[in-house]
Order: C-alpha cells, then structure tokens, then sequence
C-alpha cells in the first residue's frame, strides 16, 4: 500500500492497526506516523513496530496521505480543534473514534474527505470487523486505501451512517455476547466433566471455527446447522434447549437494544 498514514492517538485500536500494516501488510514504518500524550506510549510503539511516534503531530500532519483520528471521545473535541486547522485539504481523514458523527467531524474538517468507521476489538487480534461511511467529499475521493487499511486487521464492509447505530448493536457489541457464549459453553462443559482450560478451549475454538464456515462457504447459517444435527442425535437435543430456553429471540433483543442504546448515547453528544 502506498502513501503516508498518521495517527493522532496511540492506544490499543491504533496500534492494532499499526500492527497489522507493518507485520501483514508489510507497510513501510518510516511511513507511518503516531502521535500520543504519553512519551512511553510513543516508546513502546518505536521500539516495537519502528515506526515514527512523538508527543505531537505538527511535524507530520503535512506529510500524511492519512490522517486517522484514534482518541476516546472525551478528547476527539480538543484533538480535533489543536489538529484540523494544520491538516492539508487533500489529507483524507480517517476517524474510528465511537459515536463521532460524519457531521461532527466536517464541522473541523472543513474540507478535507472523512470516512468515519466503527470497528470492534478482534481489531487488536487482526480479525477485526470494521464498517465505514464516506462524506461527499471522500465519495469523491480514492478511498481504496480504507479496505487495505481495515482489511489489514479483519474485514471491512461499507455502509450508509444511518446505519451506524445498528453496526454498533451488533459487530460493535457483538464480541461481548460471544464472550459470553463461550463463558456459558464452558461452564456447561464443566459441569459435564471437563477441566476448566479445556472447556475453554473447546468452546472457544467451536465458536472460531463455526463463524470460519460461514465466511469461507457462504452457506446460510441454518444450512451448515442443518448439516450437523442428525435425526434423533445429540445436536438436536441440545438445539431444542436453546429454542426453548429462547436463546435466538434474546440474541435478536441484545443487538437491538444496543442499537438503541447507541442511538440514545448519540442524540445527547
């Protein structure tokens, strides 16, 4: 991938995604930019990915090709304010920040193409999924680079911002209930017997591999169930607790009441 990215901001999702340009996509470091508040952060990220970190973004705000805003949403105001007046109309400006309005961010960026995206946190672990939305300008613009850029820690889809909200619900907070899948698997596998560890283990590889079969066969879920519960078996069994415990119909209502919960959290920004 060509062209130069900065980030303003050096934490977790920004080094997951500098991770995943310099060891997956083999990116050059010397063209990629970091700044944080915190020197030791800036060391870490030197040390560990070579790539350029400093306390500041002014001596490379007018290098970039990219400028990804990567603060908590407390300090995107400020970050925004100190950053946006130095940053050149071409740069593209990339912001993963939550709940941060493709409206919010032109009110700084006055000029420049904004994609804003909502990522979730198997970021960190390069098998992210990411949803972005384009403003006018970027709709204008070559933005090829955000499917490398994302696709470089998982997968990336593009959606309209009304839409937003409804991402949040489900790939925003959706790692939390597989977590609690897992957590839920595992105790079950506890009280059948096994250790705890290998519970764990088995629960959580189950879950990794039944979302690789969808992706890889592009089968419908209830399809490849299908394939698995014989007539009369053990599969069948444990299905028919879960429709009766009304496991699918709370799944349905988790994602929907984070979706509401992010439209709420939105209209008092």
């Amino acid at each position: 991938m060509s062209g130069k990215i900065g980030f303003i901001g050096g934490g977790m999702m920004a080094s997951a995604i500098v991770a995943g340009l310099t060891e997956r996509m083999h990116c050059d470091p010397d063209h990629i930019f970091v700044s944080d508040l915190s020197e030791d952060r800036c060391a870490f990220l030197r040390d560990t990915y070579h790539v350029n970190a400093s306390v500041g973004a002014e001596d490379f705000l007018s290098k970039v090709d990219t400028l990804v805003l990567a603060v908590k949403p407390q300090a995107a105001q400020a970050a925004m304010a100190q950053n946006a007046p130095k940053t050149p109309e071409k740069t593209v400006v990339m912001s993963i920040v939550a709940g941060l309005t493709l409206a919010s961010l032109e009110a700084c960026f006055k000029k420049q193409p904004i994609v804003r995206v909502m990522p979730n946190t198997p970021l960190s672990v390069g098998v992210g999924m990411s949803a972005y939305a384009l403003n006018a300008k970027a709709e204008k613009a070559d933005v090829s680079f955000v499917e490398q850029i994302l696709s470089a820690c998982g997968r990336a889809v593009r959606v309209q911002e009304s839409m937003m909200n409804a991402v949040t619900g489900l790939s925003g907070s959706g790692p939390a209930y597989g977590f609690l899948m897992i957590d839920a698997l595992s105790d079950g596998g506890v009280m059948a017997g096994l250790p705890r560890q290998t519970a764990t283990l088995l629960a959580a590889q189950t879950l990794l591999g039944a979302a690789q079969m969808v992706l890889e066969t592009g089968k419908h879920p209830d399809v490849l169930r299908d394939q698995v519960t014989s007539p009369a078996g053990t599969t069948i069994a444990g299905v028919r607790v879960l429709e009766r415990q009304g496991v699918r119909g709370a799944l349905i209502d988790a994602v929907l009441a984070a979706t509401e919960r992010s439209e709420e959290l939105g209209r008092t920004k």
